[in-house]
Parts: C-alpha cells; sequence; structure tokens
C-alpha cells in the first residue's frame, strides 16, 4: 500500500521543516493543509515556506486562492484529491503538512452536499457575533436546529455559524443533512497522520517571538495594503488568527501594544485548539519535539521506513 503522509500540529511547531525533510527522504512532493497559506498577497503573518527553503522540494495548493475568497474546507479537499492523484501519478510521494485540522477532516470524511458560501448572509451573522458575542450565534442556532447545537459550544462559532447558513439558505436542518455525507475515497484508508507535540512552555515561547518578529516586519503595512485593495475585513483571510487584532488596530479598534498582546494570546489559543482537535482525530502518531529536531525527523522515519532512514 502506498501510503500518504500527512504531518500536523500546532502552529510554529516546525511542521514545514519536518515536511521538507521527509520528502528529501521519502522522494514525495508536499500538499499545504494550512488554510491561511492558501491565500495570495498574505504573507508575513502565514509562515510560507519561500521558494529557495523548499530546498527543491515542490509544493501545492499554496499562494492561490484570492485573499478576498472565503474558500472552503469542502474545496480545499476536492482539490487536495486531484493534486493527491497527480503526485501519485508521477511516481511520488504525497505529503500533507499543516496545521488546520478541519482540512485534514473533510479529505478523510468527505462532507455532505452543501450550497456555496453567501458572502452577505456571512457577514450579516459576523456583526451579530461581533456585536452580541458567539452565545447569542449559539442561541439562535438553538433555535433552529437543536440537535445541531448540541453538538458544540458556542466557542466553536465557525461550524455554529455555518450551520445558521446552512439552514437560511436552504430551509433545512443541517443535522437532518449529516447522515447522506459521501462515503471517502480510497485515499482515506491510505492517509498516516502524524502530529508534532513539542514542550508547550517553549511552543508558546516561540509564538510569541514569532509574533514580534511578524509586526517588525511590516504586519501592519501588509494588512493596510490588503485593505485598500479592497480585501473585506472580516473575509476568511483577514479573519485568520495572525491578522484579526491587526485589522482592529487599523481601524481604530486597539492601540498597537494591545494588538501585539492580544495576538499572542490568539495565537497561543489556538495553538492549544490545535492540540485539542487532533487528540480526538483517530489514528494519530504522536510525535515528541519540534519538527525541526533531529530526533523528531528519525522518529518520523522509523514509523515509515523499515531501517528507520
Amino acid at each position: 500500500m502506498r501510503y500518504i503522509i500527512a504531518i500536523v500540529g500546532p502552529t510554529a511547531s516546525g511542521k514545514s521543516e519536518l515536511g521538507i525533510e521527509a520528502a528529501l527522504r521519502l522522494d514525495g512532493e508536499i500538499i499545504n493543509c494550512d488554510s491561511v497559506q492558501v491565500y495570495r498577497e498574505i504573507r508575513i503573518a502565514t509562515a510560507k515556506v519561500p521558494i529557495e527553503e523548499q530546498r527543491g522540494v515542490p509544493h501545492h495548493l499554496i499562494d492561490f486562492v484570492p485573499p478576498a475568497t472565503n474558500y472552503t474546507a469542502a474545496e480545499w479537499a476536492r482539490a487536495a484529491e486531484k493534486t493527491i492523484a497527480q503526485i501519485e501519478a508521477r511516481g511520488k510521494i504525497a505529503m500533507l503538512v499543516g496545521g488546520t485540522g478541519f482540512y485534514l477532516r473533510a479529505l478523510r470524511q468527505p462532507f455532505f452536499p452543501s450550497p456555496p458560501t453567501d458572502e452577505k448572509l456571512r457577514a450579516r451573522l459576523t456583526l451579530i457575533r461581533e456585536k452580541h458575542g458567539p452565545e447569542h450565534l449559539h442561541a439562535i442556532l438553538n433555535r433552529l436546529d437543536a440537535r445541531e447545537a448540541a453538538n458544540f459550544s458556542a466557542r466553536d462559532w465557525p461550524r455554529v455559524q455555518r450551520a445558521i447558513e446552512f439552514y437560511l439558505q436552504t430551509g433545512e436542518r443541517i443535522s437532518a443533512h449529516r447522515p447522506r455525507r459521501e462515503e471517502p475515497g480510497e485515499h482515506a484508508s491510505r492517509i498516516r497522520v502524524f502530529a508534532l507535540n513539542p514542550p508547550r512552555d517553549a511552543l508558546y515561547a516561540r509564538i510569541n517571538a514569532r509574533t514580534e518578529t511578524h509586526f517588525a516586519n511590516g504586519l501592519v503595512d501588509e494588512v493596510r495594503r490588503l485593505l485598500a485593495a479592497g480585501v473585506p475585513a472580516n473575509s476568511n483571510a483577514l479573519g485568520a488568527h495572525g491578522y484579526r487584532r491587526v485589522v482592529e488596530y487599523v481601524n481604530g479598534q486597539r492601540d498597537l501594544e494591545s494588538a501585539i498582546e492580544q495576538t499572542k494570546l490568539d495565537v497561543r489559543h489556538y495553538a492549544k485548539r490545535q492540540l485539542t482537535w487532533f487528540r480526538r482525530e483517530p489514528g494519530v502518531q504522536w510525535l515528541n519535539g519540534f519538527g525541526e529536531d533531529p530526533l523528531t525527523l528519525a522518529g518520523l522515519m522509523t514509523w515509515l521506513t523499515p531501517d528507520g532512514r
């Protein structure tokens, strides 16, 4: 069986470094599995690997979506399936690298058909959430589809909001559609998932330092340029954890120091949620350490090759 390798884990844990090293040893090609790195024109806070640091390893599904577009997990999964087939047709190993667990789940457990995103409806619901809080959105979903609301807490507002959107667009409860989910493709059973688990204190220190670097490297100017170009402040691209507070600063909703410190906190919380997500996913093999640690690479290769090389 030809495996598809997935290297996942929290932000700032060294997934890209490990993915490149493994791809060089396995003759692999990397498919981006990060929901922010798909977008063009946003770079500073995305940790996209520069071409000169990719060491000749082909990278796919990165820097190809306009930043004003709200690209979905289902769209990514369909694109990833096609890319996997193309990579394997060349006799290479397909490697999924990134920290967006929802993307990986969409590939392993396909969603049921749903209508395309209604951007105006999403913007209205986003305003409601920002004004009244995610608890208010959860209460709305509870009235529309109590069975679905019971599956999520108010903090899981992206899925709460999507369930509301589904009901308002179709007039049907999303919970009634879940049994109609498509069967996974043959590739799903071939995905082997490896998750990085670095020491928490060291990870948080790295996140804090990296956030400082992003701001020092012109993150505010990048956000100003995107807003001036017409990218909506509530788009998926600018709503990402590394960009949301910068938008608030540019719009006069907080000062710069507050934007920096809140971004650090947001990213630390995001890393914690990522770890929690992957602990709940089936069939995950954990690798203790950062991705650039030679011992981590050795541990990965032990699992993947008979002789550990």
